[in-house]
């Protein structure tokens, strides 16, 4: 009787133990790396900290925890959590079968925040797989949803970090190998002090050889960082056939759009000619509509050439003057600017109800509709820069904006029609939008953040107003345009720290060649995936039309929209390591779930024998067993 008893106990308390044990780490695997970190000195001077990162990955329910010490000044969740979602993509693993338990401990306060992203995604990788790693090798990086490895800054201190912790290989983001350093000097002349700041570059790989014997290696993503780390060479995702990148669904609406653009050029040309401006006025919306003309010559030229959207989008900015100077002949001549506003809210509402009826279906029609919903925003926000402009008697302006706000609204409607026109697949739904655009809106506040406690906010509001559209539009609702809005916010953040300081336009073509290269991969692979990447497509030309014109700034923007690009190719796109190799190793049971071998497939040029992990008993779980034990034998 007594031996049912605990027979039956046991199995009452396996039923008590399984929830418990999904966040119970020691039943998983464990990886320990060191990772360099910034600490701000009472000074205000940035000094490199090493950082030890104990990471757990253990079968749960999808959970990332993360506990830091001291505590890091920016936080470290939205990476830590970005981190676990990129290694479960690069192996093709379903993280919600898995919790992490990352612990991060420094010497002292650390920024923290992103830049260990890289870092923590190569020791979820390795603890799942159960790969060692190497413990002279250290990295820093942020890392992108698309597995790529971002910029940081620090890269001299944090160096200084890795060569203190033992390190002989450094990992850095490809392309910030030239850091710009600024140095200040003071000197005192009788009661005045003089103070002269210069700019030096530094080439950190050979710094760093030459003073500690570090070797320093650019890294472009995680599948490079694995393999330093490693050994283990995972394959990138790739297409299977060569990308052609074309705006051609945009031919007919593009050769329509130009020709009633042209036509209202040349009405409202002959409504100037007939009004009864005064000589003044009419001399300045001349001078409008002649810039107007030669931005269609540009329209008419892109248009010639294929490049279909940048056509449209100099169609939209000479459509803008075009209507600002009938608008405004319209109130001279008495029409009174409160039924402009009127004229232009109709025109919105009209749109943002047609847009917000659609039903979702694909990522195709998502990326057209984040494109329309956020147009639809703008337009609104330049209705009440309109009105503002209004009541402060500042006519000119108020029409000004009244004209974009109607000229933004019609874009939205185009956008939201080619949605419609290119829906294919299954339903995306509401919660799934609003789930990927907070995860968006995270990231974006963790690198903003990032940068702004680096670098301070001069400079830096326009990003973020961005970030804080983004959290606005969530809040009403508009998830498709949060999403978006938190992704521009980012990927602009993260093109200020690759480029700050560099004014080298042969650095920056190199920088922008890799970008423009991993675009059209993210494009491939979305067209493989079955997805017409349309608003992809689209910024990519946008990109080429100012990466041709050459100029530093010019170029900068090229990497925005190449970036943007990419990154909206990547949206809801599920990836993981190309089955195309010369060698494939079958890794079983990365961890054992509930007792049940799992069997992931991962394409490697090396193998190595991973014993597997018995399942454990730990915590709470074994006060409870050896309380219960006690019980039974006091019964006796």
């Amino acid at each position: 009787m007594k031996k049912e008893a605990i027979i039956s106990l046991f199995i009452a308390i396996a039923f008590l133990l399984e929830p418990a044990l999904a966040q119970c780490p020691c039943e998983g695997r464990t990886v320990i790396l060191k990772a360099p970190a910034v600490s701000m000195t009472s000074t205000g001077e940035m000094i490199g900290v090493p950082t030890e990162f104990v990471i757990t990955v253990a079968p749960g329910s999808g959970h990332v925890y993360v506990e830091t010490w001291p505590l890091t000044e920016v936080d470290m969740q939205a990476s830590a959590r970005l981190a676990a979602e990129v290694a479960g993509r690069v192996l093709g693993i379903d993280m919600s079968k898995y919790d992490v338990f990352i612990q991060v401990k420094a010497d002292s306060p650390i920024i923290g925040g992103p830049s260990a992203g890289g870092t923590m995604t190569v020791g979820i990788i390795a603890a799942l797989m159960g790969w060692k790693v190497r413990s002279d090798v250290m990295m820093t990086g942020m890392i992108n949803p698309d597995g790529s490895i971002g910029p940081v800054g620090g890269i001299l201190e944090k160096a200084s970090a890795a060569h203190q912790a033992g390190a002989k290989i450094f990992l850095i983001p490809e392309g910030q190998r030239i850091q710009v350093v600024t140095e200040t000097q003071r000197k005192q002349i009788g009661p005045i002090t003089q103070i002269t700041t210069t700019q030096r570059r530094v080439d950190v790989a050979k710094y760093a050889e030459e003073r500690w014997g570090l070797k320093v290696i650019e890294v472009r993503d995680i599948y490079d960082a694995v393999y330093y780390f490693t050994g283990h060479k995972l394959e990138r995702p790739k297409p299977k056939g060569k990308v052609i990148i074309s705006t051609s669904f945009l031919e007919s609406d593009a050769k329509q759009d130009y020709q009633m653009t042209l036509n209202y050029y040349k009405n409202i040309s002959e409504k100037l000619k007939n009004s009864d401006v005064s000589y003044s006025t009419y001399s300045y919306l001349k001078a409008a509509l002649d810039d107007a003309y030669k931005t269609l010559q540009e329209a008419k030229q892109a248009l010639d050439n294929g490049k279909y959207y940048t056509a449209m989008s100099l169609d939209f900015q000479a459509r803008i003057i075009i209507r600002h100077v009938d608008w405004y002949i319209d109130v001279y001549e008495g029409r009174d600017l409160e039924d402009i506003f009127l004229e232009v809210k109709k025109e919105i509402d009209s749109v943002e109800s047609y847009v917000s009826n659609l039903t979702i279906k694909g990522v195709t029609m998502l990326q057209a509709v984040a494109a329309s919903e956020t147009r639809i925003e703008d337009a609104k926000e330049y209705l009440k820069e309109a009105q503002a402009s209004y009541y402060k008697q500042d006519y000119w302006d108020a029409v000004s904006n009244a004209a974009y706000a109607y000229e933004r609204a019609k874009t939205a409607k185009l956008w939201a029609e080619l949605g419609e026109r290119y829906a294919r697949g299954e339903v995306i739904s509401r919660e799934a939008i609003k789930r990927a655009a907070r995860n968006q809106l995270d990231n974006a506040r963790l690198i903003v953040t990032y940068i702004t406690s680096m670098f301070g906010q001069q400079n830096l509001q326009d990003l973020i107003n961005t970030l804080n559209k983004g959290e606005q539009y969530y809040e009403d609702g508009k998830y498709s345009a949060a999403l978006f809005s938190a992704m521009e916010a980012r990927i602009r953040g993260e093109v200020i720290l690759d480029t700050i300081g560099i004014d080298n336009v042969t650095v920056l073509k190199d920088k922008l060649k890799m970008m423009k290269e991993e675009a059209k991969t993210a494009i491939g692979l979305a067209e493989e995936g079955g997805t017409v990447p349309l608003l992809s497509m689209a910024y990519y030309e946008f990109a080429e039309s100012y990466e041709a014109k050459g100029d530093p700034q010019d170029i900068i923007t090229a990497m925005i929209f190449y970036q943007y690009a990419k990154e909206t190719a990547m949206v809801f796109l599920g990836w993981k390591s190309s089955s195309e190799s010369t060698k494939t190793t079958t890794i079983s049971s990365p961890i054992s779930q509930n007792s049940t071998e799992v069997t992931t497939t991962v394409t490697v040029t090396k193998t190595e024998t991973v014993s597997g992990t018995g399942t454990k008993v730990c915590g709470p779980a074994i006060m409870v067993l050896i309380g219960a034990l006690a019980a039974i034998f006091r019964r006796r």
